[in-house]
């Protein structure tokens, strides 16, 4: 029988963070192709519908993953554990004992302060790398470093 998910689910406004930046993604190569196609009239037959399938293929990514990430998406902290679920095609499921975490940091990119949230990452010395919690409130985000940071301390393992 598989493991129950982590929890806590994102910040809702993690939809419009990956729908933001998916937009960031996928209208450069329609607005180049369009131009492309505006610029040199001989070359249409060419740009015209590879504009048409990156505006479709772009448009569809904007829609599905922004909310199927957000299905996906979720954490939990245990006295001993942090669970993290993340991905949409590629998910990934990660249990870190906190007594091999060495860093516990917070990251707010642009995009991300444009709509309040910040992400906690979780460094250890694993070679499967930090576990990531993107998309969270801001003040939340602060409040878990803040507990990780302690709980961490009370571990006091090797974090390796």
């Amino acid at each position: 029988m598989p493991a129950p998910p982590p929890r806590h689910r994102l910040d809702r406004r993690a939809i419009r963070w990956w729908t933001a930046v998916a937009l960031l993604w996928a209208l450069p190569p329609v607005v180049v192709f369009g131009v492309l196609a505006l610029v040199i009239p001989p070359t249409r037959f060419v740009f015209v519908p590879l504009a048409l399938a990156s505006g479709v293929v772009g448009a569809v990514y904007v829609v599905v993953m922004p909310r199927w990430r957000y299905r996906v998406h979720r954490w939990e902290v245990t006295e001993d554990v942090v669970y993290a679920r993340s991905g949409w095609l590629w998910q990934k499921w990660r249990v870190t004992p906190l007594s091999r975490v060495q860093t516990v940091d917070s990251l707010r990119g642009p995009v991300q302060q444009a709509f309040g949230l910040t992400g906690v990452t979780l460094t250890t010395a694993s070679t499967a790398g930090a576990v990531t919690i993107p998309g969270l409130d801001r003040a939340l985000a602060e409040r878990l470093v803040e507990e990780l940071g302690r709980a961490v301390r009370r571990h006091g393992g090797d974090a390796t």
